[in-house]
């Protein structure tokens, strides 16, 4: 393992198959379906002010929350280098360099968003992504990943141990007593306008 980091998972996206993924994650089209996620997630979500994203990758979440809520305030922690370089080229997005396992906001955001991210952290590491999240957020958490209703492993390119599916917002359900479930829906591959690989997402918020 190089980099200093806990898990093999953090080794695997913070280097050379991390940079792959960032070239693969570009273009108009990938914008348009974010847009479109965001703008469902978003409709009972009230008023956000402030945003930020464990593991943005080149921030297509983050351009899109932009477009939608065009003064909204932006961070994210972001684990692969090459990303971190696009994403510091963004105006207006605060941007650390390193491990969602590690505790990196100093501050509550009105929303913590993870997607496409809890999928490929070791399980064993997935409480403490947990909790940087639920600390994250003053108010809303936004969970977008696959789902499944028991955890599973599933071969991901090649490779064992780089993605599991779960119920992550379930999870979150059962280990906050404060959150309370908010909006959750589902955006299919094969959508004629906006594919996006079949993401489940799910919208938590903060009570009192």
């Amino acid at each position: 393992m190089t980099g200093g980091w806990k898990t093999e998972q953090e080794a695997f996206w913070s280097g050379a198959f991390g940079d792959d993924y960032v070239e693969r994650n570009r273009g108009e089209a990938v914008a348009a379906a974010r847009t479109h996620l965001f703008s469902n997630l978003l409709r009972r979500a009230g008023p956000v002010s402030s945003a930020i994203e464990f593991g943005p990758n080149v921030g297509l979440n983050l351009l899109a929350l932009r477009r939608l809520i065009p003064a909204i305030e932006l961070a994210g922690i972001e684990i692969n280098a090459r990303a971190v370089e696009t994403l510091r080229g963004i105006d207006g997005v605060q941007v650390h360099h390193g491990s969602i396992l590690e505790r990196h906001a100093t501050r509550a955001y009105d929303l913590a968003i993870v997607c496409g991210v809890l999928i490929h952290i070791a399980p064993d590491a997935l409480p403490t992504v947990y909790d940087n999240l639920h600390a994250a957020s003053s108010r809303l958490i936004l969970v977008a990943e696959y789902y499944n209703p028991t955890p599973v492993s599933v071969p991901y390119r090649g490779h064992a141990e780089r993605l599991f599916k779960r119920d992550f917002a379930g999870e979150m359900l059962d280990r906050f007593p404060d959150l309370r479930l908010v909006d959750y829906g589902f955006q299919y591959h094969r959508d004629p306008n906006f594919p996006a690989d079949d993401v489940t997402w799910f919208v938590l918020e903060k009570r009192g």
